[in-house]
């Protein structure tokens, strides 16, 4: 989209929306094209929710899928993909189901409920608690003497990712995955487990731009369809009391800055440090990047919006006998 025209003095004198089909007529004064003002939407973020909704609706139409699932978390990333979801399809296409633990906050469950409502979709709620109990005691003799760790947390994620690929077997709607391009640079994200799903609306959405693209959704709207609280709110996965993204992550603006620089323009770990990032910093987020290669090679599939996506953009070894800072 977003064909143009220019005049003899290299203007552009009119300009169609892109993502969308649109037709139009120029019309000429003499030998120049007569200057039309079209309005539409301005600037990238509004460029790259349409290009989002365009993806998510060619792909599921074309493929012919009756509809999507979501799991619903009451976070941001699922809050952008559920706006993203009914913009592309309509209310009556999109199923979310909320999948409880002992761990989701109380304020998680009401701003899951109130956004399925504000945009009138089916909505449901499975809790996880009786699964967690009846994989415990089967696992119970296994880990005799072994502390919790990671692997309870990873298999809460599991159990909804099962649940979700349930209900996408038996009613033939695809699972929308929510995982966003910093989660899935750092590997923060759960393989079988919240990576279960056939299209990841996100993939290619770093983190910071999913704010703003959930800001930009409620200016279209007029008004809050994504909660401010969610917004605000720090980000967590809730697989662990009082669990914040930033326990296991740089703060968001700082990551996303190193992952452009590694990812997008190809610089190397001494050259973003000479940028001003923390050195240690550095270091850590490029291993993880390179260590989770393989996870992100069983990732789904999804749209790309930056310079350089996973996948066919960017060509990495799954194993290496070099490691940066090793």
């Amino acid at each position: 989209g977003q064909s143009f025209v220019m005049d003899g003095k290299g203007e552009v004198v009119q300009r169609l929306p892109g993502f969308v089909e649109a037709v139009a007529v120029v019309e000429f004064e003499g030998a120049a094209p007569r200057p039309v003002r079209y309005n539409r939407p301005q600037g990238r973020v509004a460029d790259v929710y349409a290009a989002l909704v365009l993806a998510v609706k060619d792909y599921i139409n074309k493929n012919r899928f009756p509809g999507i699932v979501l799991g619903l978390s009451g976070g941001i990333d699922s809050a952008v993909v559920l706006a993203i979801a009914v913009d592309a399809l309509g209310r009556d296409r999109v199923r979310c189901v909320m999948l409880p633990s002992k761990f989701n906050a109380s304020i998680s469950l009401e701003d899951a409920r109130w956004m399925a409502g504000v945009q009138g979709v089916r909505y449901d709620e499975i809790a996880i608690a009786p699964a967690m109990k009846t994989f415990a005691e089967m696992l119970a003799p296994q880990f005799v003497g072994l502390p919790e760790d990671t692997t309870e947390e990873n298999l809460q994620s599991r159990i909804r990712g099962m649940l979700l690929m349930a209900l996408s077997n038996k009613t033939g709607a695809i699972v929308l995955t929510t995982g966003n391009k910093s989660e899935m640079a750092t590997g923060y994200a759960t393989l079988y487990g919240d990576m279960a799903g056939g299209f990841d609306v996100l993939k290619d959405v770093p983190k910071t731009l999913v704010f703003r693209l959930a800001e930009y959704r409620n200016r279209l709207a007029g008004k809050e369809i994504i909660p401010q609280r969610v917004i605000d709110r720090p980000p967590s996965a809730e697989l662990a009391p009082d669990q914040k993204d930033e326990d296991s992550l740089p703060p968001y603006p700082v990551l996303d800055a190193i992952l452009a620089l590694y990812i997008e323009h190809d610089a190397s770990a001494e050259s973003i440090i000479a940028q001003g990032f923390d050195r240690e910093t550095v270091y850590r987020v490029i291993r993880m990047v390179d260590f989770n290669e393989y996870k992100r090679r069983q990732a789904a599939i999804g749209p790309r919006i930056t310079e350089r996506g996973f996948g066919r953009d960017r060509r990495y070894p799954l194993v290496n006998g070099w490691k940066a800072g090793l």
